[in-house]
């Protein structure tokens, strides 16, 4: 793997850089592979047993600034093991992973708070986030690129979460929502060197001509997305480049041309995280070397917007409200959930969706500026005052401990993932969640003499 030179000449004079150690680690062939796990799903206490069993004895340590993260020694069969299918966890990459810790030392997690993720999929960091965040605030999480948002949907409909809506919209559409959200995080489009050792095709792509290109397109996206940010809240930028350019160049444009100023955050030695400033502003920002910790490439940095305290809030109209349940429907969905009265419930297209109390009103204002994909979790479909479950539900985190399960062996789950023929003995009839390593996978219904495999097609394995 040879680096381009134009980008080493580049990075020799910034604080932390190893020339020698950075080609070394390259050349090396080395690949990290790291998981964080749901803990809707898998409390703390069981994910090192969960490790042992999923991952087919690969050692296990865990990411030191995630406090769910975990390194593996090998990289298993993800497609192969069904708790990743049943959204038990998320393989994402470590040091993206320190978002966690920016989140932890500049907000307080105890406050209900609006979110923005504003470049999400495929949804690495809005899993991160909501499982950051209390269960009463609210996230939305956006994808500009129409073709990207399928897979964020399935991404956040695994994770399982109530309080998360995915919007498919443009940085400048979130202008109609002014002071709006506590926390806006934007992972920005960048030249990619930080993924040199994962992705050696994008070394082909890389130029300085591209770096400044996508320089311009992230001081756009940031000048689109702002004004939605309140007064007071926290703008939270990142990158997998290495490039001055697209890092502490966009540090100094923030500071000098917006009111903001740098946030610095406390690091652990150990940790090997280099803190930089800018060039002209001196705004802290944190670089991740691969040769100096067990990462990729990455940047990230944090400003706090200044308060003027005549800055205006959303007045847009909602539209139309959502068609909302009659109390005898809802009698008859509140048993398939934990706790059904922490929810309000509508009904578009036919299905129930179940929203989190605290996001009534937000939802009716986004909702007025945004186009939503994808809202709380989706319950099923009521006919003839009977639900028949969506898959939503059945890999939700509020779904009831009362509904019947069948466990099933790893190869009864694979098959029912492939959505083939399973052979099971359940003790009852009718719909019934099929779990593994009591997590569920989905739904079949039992009939007298047969199974109907509901696990949605276009998620089914395809190998076999």
């Amino acid at each position: 793997m040879k680096i381009p030179s134009a980008l080493l000449n580049s990075l020799l004079n910034l604080k932390g850089f190893d020339n020698e150690a950075f080609e070394k680690v390259h050349q090396s062939g080395e690949q990290n592979t790291s998981i964080r796990f749901n803990t809707g799903k898998i409390p703390a206490a069981l994910q090192a047993s969960v490790c042992g069993e999923g991952f087919e004895g690969a050692g296990i340590s865990p990411v030191p600034w995630s406090t769910n993260g975990y390194y593996l020694s090998a990289r298993p069969s993800f497609t192969a093991d069904p708790l990743f299918h049943a959204g038990a966890y998320y393989v994402q990459e470590a040091s993206s992973m320190f978002l966690e810790e920016v989140m932890k030392q500049s907000t307080d997690g105890t406050k209900d708070i609006k979110i923005l993720d504003l470049c999400a999929a495929p949804g690495g960091k809005s899993t991160l986030i909501q499982s950051v965040i209390s269960g009463k605030s609210l996230l939305v999480s956006n994808e500009v690129i129409k073709t990207r948002v399928a897979v964020l949907m399935e991404n956040i409909t695994k994770w399982g979460a109530p309080n998360v809506v995915v919007t498919n919209n443009d940085p400048k559409d979130f202008q109609r929502l002014p002071n709006f959200f506590d926390i806006i995080v934007v992972d920005a489009p960048c030249s990619g060197s930080g993924l040199f050792r994962k992705d050696p095709k994008a070394i082909d792509e890389w130029s300085e001509k591209n770096v400044a290109l996508c320089s311009g397109r992230q001081q756009r996206i940031l000048q689109d997305v702002l004004p939605a940010l309140k007064e007071g809240g926290i703008l939270i930028y990142s990158t997998c480049s290495f490039s001055v350019e697209e890092d502490e160049d966009i540090c100094d444009w923030l500071t000098k041309t917006h009111q903001l100023s740098a946030i610095r955050y406390q690091l652990k030695s150990e940790w090997n995280i280099i803190e930089t400033t800018s060039p002209e502003t001196s705004a802290y920002g944190y670089r991740f070397y691969p040769d100096k910790l067990k990462g990729e490439g990455f940047f990230i940095a944090s400003f706090r917007k200044g308060q003027t305290g005549n800055a205006p809030g959303p007045e847009g109209k909602a539209k139309e409200k959502w068609e909302r349940l009659s109390s005898k429907e809802m009698e008859v969905v509140k048993p398939w959930l934990k706790n059904g009265d922490d929810f309000f419930y509508v009904r578009q297209h036919e299905e129930v969706i179940a929203l989190s109390i605290p996001m009534e009103k937000e939802l009716a204002l986004i909702r007025s500026a945004l186009y939503i994909k994808k809202a709380g979790v989706k319950l099923g479909a009521i006919i003839r005052n009977e639900l028949i479950p969506a898959h939503d539900l059945a890999i939700s985190t509020i779904i009831s401990r009362d509904i019947p399960c069948v466990e099933a062996d790893k190869e009864t789950a694979l098959q029912y993932l492939r959505r083939q023929e399973i052979k099971i003995d359940p003790a009852s009839t009718g719909w019934l969640l099929i779990t593994f390593q009591q997590i569920p996978l989905g739904w079949i219904k039992a009939l007298p003499n047969r199974f109907n495999n509901y696990y949605p097609k276009e998620w089914r394995i395809l190998n076999r």
